[in-house]
């Protein structure tokens, strides 16, 4: 079990690295495999073994490869439980979002930021997409460093240990009728699309080659860029490289688009030329059945987002469609109303069986696909899992549990989906660095003492 893996010796490799022992381990089928060894070396997995009998250090328990968190904004989780009372919908929660944006600065959004990421690492995450639209000083004055903020993220997310696809986006209109950004939204603004564009090639160039940090980018949403500067983003597009946009999260949002330009968001993205495999479409809440299938086409991504979905009453998106198009799916912590994959992927199956009134849209291991392995390659990191040449990036769940206890191994993956939490999380590492042990991370208590600061508890 996890407290005990601790006591057994490690036993170092041939290759010079160690060799770990999971009593269950997830290898990307639809059943979890007993006593499989993973040797690291070199913050990659080198061999993968079901062998019994395999000498190394135990970590018993069930690994998994580490979660993957598809769609965060940091600066949101000071919302969490402070906007319940007023009731209202998106658009006055958004009211109370643009009061905190106005708040930070670096500094303190790197202490919140490291703390958000503390909390994710617990939760077993190890790879965050961070969509980041907070860039600039009052009235889009930039910063010395006109990436500071940006750079504030890195540098939380590398003193937690968690590896970061930094999705700088472009922010420059409050609607598709060109009207001015409100003063606090200014800060999200750049000069120009060709400044924003350089501004994140520079940042990209930065982190070239860096295992840890991906560069990608976030046109925030059809409302907020216009169309040339998307045309200008498709120009720019390099493949590989990672584009995140909002798109269809809400109906007002489809009736604007529609107006404007007599398309849907999808079919203005299709226009420009920004629906592609590097494309990840964060919500797709409200799309036709067209739009479904030119997106199925189009081989682009969707980030269902359940638990915020569900928080600020977007509605139920057509997961099921997506499924049937065979649309990779990710998912996302989104406004952080809670931290829990878990609860993110298991969501997608829940909205899907009350739109369509029956089980088992997904499999279990298609929601574990897409909690993980779907997650890193829509950032553009490798994508990974319990293989040979991936990352070794993955957790281990405690078996005993209260929410595990009894588990059948023939139906253990069923389990693990549909009733793990966050909590059951113990051991997680990083590149083979252990960065959660014993479900404690190092920083939390500083991360707490961070997070009061911030709010002014």
């Amino acid at each position: 079990m996890p407290g005990e893996s601790q006591q057994d010796t490690t036993r170092t490799n041939d290759r010079g690295g160690e060799t770990w022992i999971a009593d269950l381990a997830w290898l990307g089928g639809d059943s979890l495999v007993a006593d499989v060894s993973l040797e690291v070396t070199g913050g990659e997995i080198t061999s993968v073994s079901s062998k019994p009998g395999r000498r190394g250090r135990r970590l018993g328990g069930i690994v998994l490869p580490g979660l993957v968190n598809a769609h965060s904004h940091a600066f949101h989780r000071l919302l969490r439980g402070r906007t319940h009372r007023q009731g209202g919908d998106f658009w006055l929660w958004r009211e109370r979002m643009y009061e905190i944006a106005g708040t930070l600065t670096p500094e303190s959004y790197e202490k919140l930021a490291r703390a958000v990421f503390v909390e994710m690492a617990m939760a077993g995450i190890t790879t965050v997409g961070e969509f980041h639209y907070l860039h600039h000083q009052e009235e889009g004055v930039p910063y010395d460093d006109p990436n500071e903020m940006g750079n504030s993220l890195v540098r939380a997310a590398r003193e937690t240990g968690v590896r970061i696809a930094l999705l700088d986006a472009g922010y420059f209109t409050a609607g598709f009728d060109d009207r001015p950004l409100s003063e606090v939204q200014t800060r999200f603004r750049d000069r120009s699309a060709q400044h924003w564009l350089d501004r994140v090639d520079a940042l990209r160039a930065h982190h070239d080659g860096d295992a840890d940090v991906v560069v990608g980018y976030a046109p925030h949403s059809v409302r907020a860029v216009p169309e040339s500067a998307l045309v200008a983003l498709a120009n720019r597009h390099q493949s590989g490289t990672p584009i995140h946009i909002h798109m269809s999260e809400q109906p007002a949002e489809n009736r604007e688009c529609l107006a404007a330009t007599t398309l849907t968001p999808t079919g203005l993205l299709d226009r420009v030329g920004l629906l592609g495999p590097d494309t990840t479409l964060v919500h797709a809440t409200h799309v036709t059945p067209d739009d479904v299938e030119t997106i199925g086409r189009s081989g682009s991504g969707v980030c269902y987002c359940a638990t915020t979905e569900r928080d600020l009453g977007d509605g139920v998106g057509p997961a099921h469609e997506f499924e049937r198009v065979r649309t990779p799916l990710s998912v996302g912590s989104d406004s952080h109303a809670v931290i829990d994959l878990f609860e993110e992927a298991r969501g997608v199956e829940h909205h899907a069986r009350l739109a369509t009134g029956r089980r088992g849209v997904f499999s279990p291991a298609g929601l574990l696909a897409a909690a993980t392995v779907n997650g890193s390659a829509s950032l553009g990191f490798p994508r990974g899992g319990l293989s040979v040449g991936s990352p070794a990036d993955f957790i281990v769940l405690d078996p005993d549990s209260p929410r595990l206890a009894g588990l059948d191994e023939k139906t253990s993956l069923d389990t693990v989906v549909f009733a793990a939490t966050s909590a059951d999380v113990t051991e997680v590492f990083v590149g083979g660095r252990h960065i959660v042990q014993g479900g404690e991370h190092p920083a939390w208590l500083r991360a707490r003492a961070a997070l009061k600061e911030v709010t002014g508890r």
